[in-house]
């Protein structure tokens, strides 16, 4: 039905850990007996690997020394953003445009489509920017290609949410994308016709390069990028557990690796 760009998660799945390093192991332990030294070899570099890859601090420094995210927002930042609103008036030329991290098909609690943790978090921070700042915003997100093609678009699960939860509008759903660079190209072409000239992009700083630079791409000279991340992997309040296994470093160094790998292949 689709392209190679239906095959994305489960290649993502296969190449990112603990897969690779689990049939490292494997080889390893095969070779324990015909080779020992290097079979043994293999299994401990698999298995210190299979450590570090569930690091917090090695999330950390994927984050920060290979990706370089951009700094969050400052209050001077803000205090532009603000004075832009107020001089605009009911014709804004700015928009915060929230990019959608994923969505739950049911989740019981509710008993409708929710936001996963992530998209939850950028939605979240986008109302706190829109109260601080009166911009209208932007959801990006359809539906992944890990989901079935008739499910409800995640920018319209984020309206409803954005409504119930805080009260506020979302002026632009954009319903249609799929990954990343759909959000930047169909986002784009949604907003210039309303004359927006700024975007105020909201995303996990992790997927910040990325995005910026699809979106960058995207808007062409005519319609400014301001990047908005959020979620930064920071340190934990005791330094020493950043260096233990954890289920958040683990997630810290998937994310990291993945983001690694889309700017590889979509390298130009």
């Amino acid at each position: 039905m689709f392209g190679l760009e239906s095959w994305k998660p489960l290649l993502s799945a296969l190449l990112l850990p603990p897969v690779p390093l689990i049939l490292l192991m494997l080889i390893g332990a095969r070779l324990i007996l015909p080779r020992r030294g290097l079979g043994f070899f293999l299994v401990l570099f698999s298995a210190t690997l299979m450590w570090l890859t569930s690091c917090q601090g090695v999330g950390r420094w994927l984050q920060n020394f290979l990706l370089h995210p951009p700094i969050a927002l400052h209050q001077d930042d803000l205090d532009r953003l603000r004075g832009q609103a107020t001089s605009e008036g009911k014709t804004p030329r700015t928009a915060i445009v929230v990019l959608g991290g994923g969505r739950v098909p049911r989740a019981p609690e509710y008993g409708v489509s929710d936001l996963t943790a992530p998209s939850a978090e950028r939605l979240r921070y986008a109302m706190w920017l829109s109260r601080q700042t009166n911009l209208p915003v932007a959801f990006s997100g359809g539906v992944g290609w890990a989901q079935i093609e008739d499910a409800q678009p995640e920018a319209d699960i984020a309206a409803r949410v954005a409504q119930q939860s805080y009260g506020r509008a979302i002026k632009w759903v954009e319903t249609g994308s799929r990954d990343t660079r759909g959000n930047a190209a169909l986002t784009v072409n949604l907003l210039k016709p309303a004359g927006i000239t700024e975007i105020v992009l909201v995303t996990q700083a992790v997927h910040m390069p990325r995005a910026l630079r699809a979106f960058t791409q995207a808007a062409g000279p005519d319609i400014r990028v301001t990047p908005a991340p959020m979620g930064a992997f920071t340190a934990t309040d005791r330094p020493e557990l950043d260096w233990i296994p954890s289920i958040e470093g683990f997630a810290a160094v998937r994310m990291a690796l993945h983001e690694l790998m889309g700017l590889a292949v979509h390298a130009y």
